[in-house]
């Protein structure tokens, strides 16, 4: 019966629970934090009647000023269609605007509204205390200490990818 039975070995036990030491388990992790981010920072959102692929777009645009859509792909990890469904909501919802780029007529920009603006600031300030809630059982200095980390492991020195 043994032989009927495949060998499982420790990599095949890759979790995303506490003392995991396969080599998966960090991205595991990392995935599992994130939904959970996502989750609470959609919170955040819901109310304002946006997503979080919404507010990807309008960080893009608040940090980079005008944007055509193919930068928008590469800067938020989404594709052509979800761009364009994306820029398309935020447009119906007046936060956002398509415009033509000079010297290029197939080309087209979008720029944040003031309304827009003006939503990205409401969304901060109703972050802010599901933020600290998604912190709150970290000890004092961790919460800067794990920023710090994970910035570190997102943004790698110079030729450390």
């Amino acid at each position: 019966m043994a032989a009927d039975t495949p060998r499982r070995t420790a990599a095949s036990h890759a979790t995303d629970r506490p003392g995991d030491t396969s080599p998966f388990a960090l991205g595991l992790l990392l995935r599992r934090a994130h939904w959970r981010a996502a989750a609470v920072m959609g919170e955040a959102l819901r109310p304002l009647g946006i997503e979080l692929r919404h507010f990807a777009v309008l960080i893009e645009l608040v940090n980079h000023g005008p944007t055509v859509q193919r930068d928008l792909v590469t800067a938020t990890g989404s594709d052509k269609a979800g761009i364009m469904r994306v820029v398309d909501d935020l447009e119906r919802k007046g936060l956002a605007v398509r415009k033509a780029v000079p010297g290029d007529r197939r080309v087209r920009a979008v720029e944040i509204t003031p309304q827009g603006l003006e939503l990205f600031d409401a969304v901060h300030v109703a972050a802010e205390p599901l933020a600290e809630r998604l912190v709150g059982g970290l000890g004092p200095g961790e919460p800067e200490k794990l920023t710090a980390l994970l910035t570190r492991l997102a943004h790698p020195a110079d030729g450390e990818a």
